[in-house]
């Protein structure tokens, strides 16, 4: 399969395809005769296993563990649960940035007119000084069935 078709059966563009073999993601594409890229189907494999932890939110250095992890039969699930719930912590933390950030974008929009007027606490709430910024929204508790998984 050259670059192309590899591209389409795993999601990943032909820029990322050698990207990650740069960077030595992946084990580099043998190489036909007149130089262009050969994927195996032991290669898109590993892309489909790359694309859909990228899809995941695994940052490279995260990929690159999990494919030794995932290439070892002799791996302990242990290390690959460790990773994902590691990982995991990683996304809520950014989950709450999020949600603080669209409090106070919440917050400074509800305060703006919206009208023909010039002042916008918009742009005044951007430009303001860090103790001046608007109060961070208050959390609200959510239950615990609202994270209930179907199942």
């Amino acid at each position: 399969m050259n670059i192309g078709e590899a591209s389409k059966a795993t999601g990943i563009s032909v820029k990322m395809l050698r990207y990650y073999d740069d960077i030595g993601l992946v084990r580099p594409a043998s190489r036909a005769y007149s130089g262009y890229r050969v994927y195996s189907e032991k290669d898109i494999s590993m892309l489909r296993f790359v694309r859909r932890a990228r899809d995941l939110g695994f940052q490279v250095k995260q990929i690159s563990s999990l494919l030794d992890l995932w290439e070892d039969g002799s791996r302990a699930s242990a290390d690959v649960k460790s990773l994902a719930l590691n990982h995991v912590r990683e996304l809520e933390r950014r989950r709450r940035e999020l949600d603080e950030m669209i409090g106070t974008l919440q917050h400074l929009a509800h305060h703006c007119h919206g009208d023909n007027r010039p002042d916008c606490p918009i742009l005044s709430g951007l430009s303001a000084e860090e103790e001046e910024a608007p109060p961070k929204p208050r959390r609200t508790k959510t239950s615990r069935a609202s994270f209930a998984v179907a199942g």
